[in-house]
This record gives C-alpha cells, structure tokens and sequence, in this order.
C-alpha cells in the first residue's frame, strides 16, 4: 500500500522521510525524520503520534510501496520510534493500570454484564449495516494482522507456555490450511460485506483510538521486556472474543450478510473458547511459575487492552449516537 496521510507535524515529516533513501547522515537524506518539541508534545494518544508509530511499525509487517526496506532498521528512524513508544507506553501505565495481580485482572473479565453496553452488544440489537460496515472497517487494521505481533512472544517463552501459545497461534494461522487463515477468513467477510479486503485499505479512514489498539499489540510484541504484558493483552483477546464473536455473527444474520462473513465470528466462538483456557492455564500459568516477576506486567496487558478497547468503543457508538460515521473518511 501507499504511504498515508499525515496527520500531523510529526507523522508528516516521518513520511517525507520516508520517501527518501534511508542511511547516511540526516543532512543527506533529503527529509530530517521529526524530533526535539513535535515529539515531546505530541498527545500520545493523538492522530499524529499514532499514525506515526503505526507507519513505524508497519515496516516490520508489509512495508509500504516506495520505501525502501532498509528503512526498517534505519538507527536514527528507531531512535523516533523510541521517543514516539516513550509518549504512548508511559500514558498507558499512568491512565491504564488498575491492577497488579494478574488473577485479579483476569477474573474482571470472566464475568460479562447482563446489561452490555459495547460495540458488540449494539451491532447486535439495533446497529444499522452501515454501523456494521464501519466497524469492519475499523476492525480491518487489527483482523488482517491477527496473531502476527503476537507470535513475536514465542522465542521469549519456554516450555508449557512456548508450547501452549504456539497451539494457539497454529489455530489462528488455519492450522495448516491457507483458506483458514484467520485473517484471510476476515477479508472474506469483508468482501461480502462490499468492503475493499486489501491490506491497511483503511488506514485513512480509521482513527488514532483504533489505531492505538493496533499498536499495542506491535509494541509489546517487538520489546522482549514486555513479553508479561504482551501474554496478558493476548488472554484478555481470547477471553473476550468468544461472546463478542457470538454477538456479531447474530448481528451479521439480522442484518442479512452472507455466509462468508457469519462464518468468521461463529469460527471464534468455538476456537476462542478453547483458546481462552489454553492461554490462562498453558502460558500465563507455566510463564508466571517460570518468571514470578512478571506478574504485574500480564496485569498490565490486561489493563491496557481492556482501557484502550473500551476508549475506541466509546468513540464508536458516541459518534453513531450523534448520527454521524465513526470514520474520518466515510464509507
């Protein structure tokens, strides 16, 4: 795909760099990658920082055509991506945690409302197809990735949980069957939703909440000293997608979708139930007997994923509310 649009001081002058040759010194570049105030002042949760960060780390993942893919290990282009983690990782430990015990976190999610208020609970009831439209499309930047910044874990692991987590990522990469894949599922349903299923197709369009959420997963997963918190944010995903799956496949069926894209929430209803077990009892269990010390950061995963989905989820239907799309580029 193309590079995006900037949204800002900072995430512009990252893709006027970014078209230029990367190594040698800045002077000779063509482009200064950004620094000194931008950074410093950015909102971490901001359209700008959160663009930027996503472009950085989408180095790793598909790249962009144009750049150059030296790029992704460029030292003064990590040294930004540095300073852009710095904002965004002590906002969420300031704003986000709540627990330290990660029993205690997980057990917060374990019990679901009767009355749900959430994303799911409204596509289900009385969403319209547009509204499920959209957050497909918001959902596009997370499902067509899904389990690839997970499965950075696995070389930091051992043992049980190596062996626990691996089980799940092979469920989540199909098992062996390309067709299965789970992203490639989700691109299915997009389609038949009349949705582009191209790659990052809605980076434009989505906005710095749902991007936030994506790059939690990429910064945990690159950073090997937050292997505890990138365990805990993968078993807050599986504990609560089985029911949300459950809610969407219905809103699907209400609002006469097609097979192909029922197909891909009814699959996690099952698999994630399974998957919710194997990962509190295979890797959070054997990890924590292994590293006792990490216990605070699986807490803290849980606490992150569960505060940035619930700030995305609260932008959605505040929007929708109002009458208005939840994208900054309407379907």
């Amino acid at each position: 795909m193309p590079l995006p649009t900037a949204r800002g001081e900072v995430s512009g002058a990252l893709v006027d760099a970014l078209v230029h040759e990367p190594g040698g010194p800045m002077s000779s570049r063509g482009a200064t990658l950004p620094g000194g105030r931008s950074l410093r002042e950015a909102d971490p949760y901001g359209d700008d920082l959160q663009l930027a960060l996503y472009v950085c780390y989408e180095l790793h993942y598909q790249g962009f055509s144009g750049v150059d893919d030296a790029w992704e290990w460029d030292p003064e282009l990590l040294r930004t991506r540095q300073a852009l983690e710095r904002r965004f990782l002590d906002a969420l430990r300031s704003d986000a945690t709540t627990h330290d015990d990660p029993d205690a976190a997980v057990s917060g999610l374990l019990l679901e409302p009767a009355d749900g208020t959430g994303v799911s609970h409204f596509l289900r009831d009385e969403g319209e197809r547009w509204q499920l439209r959209e957050y497909i499309a918001h959902r596009s930047l997370y499902q067509l990735k899904e389990a690839d910044p997970q499965v950075w874990v696995l070389p930091r692991l051992r043992g049980r949980a190596k062996a626990a987590m691996a089980a799940v990522e092979y469920d989540e990469f199909g098992a062996g069957h390309g067709d299965r894949v789970h992203a490639e599922l989700f691109a299915g349903l997009m389609a038949d939703l009349g949705l582009d299923p191209a790659y990052n197709h809605y980076l434009d369009a989505t906005s710095a909440r749902m991007l936030a959420v994506v790059n939690m997963m990429s910064l945990l997963g690159l950073h090997r000293a937050l292997r505890g918190a990138l365990v805990g944010h993968f078993a807050t995903v599986e504990i609560t997608s089985s029911p949300a799956s459950d809610r969407l496949a219905r809103a699907l069926r209400r609002l006469g979708a097609g097979e192909a894209a029922v197909f891909f929430y009814t699959e996690h209803v099952e698999a994630d139930a399974v998957h919710e077990q194997v990962v509190r009892h295979g890797v959070i269990d054997d990890l924590l007997k292994r590293e006792p010390g990490l216990a605070a950061d699986v807490a803290f995963g849980v606490d992150a994923t569960v505060f940035l989905e619930d700030r995305f989820a609260d932008e959605v239907l505040d929007t929708w509310r109002k009458g208005r799309s939840s994208l900054r580029v309407p379907l």
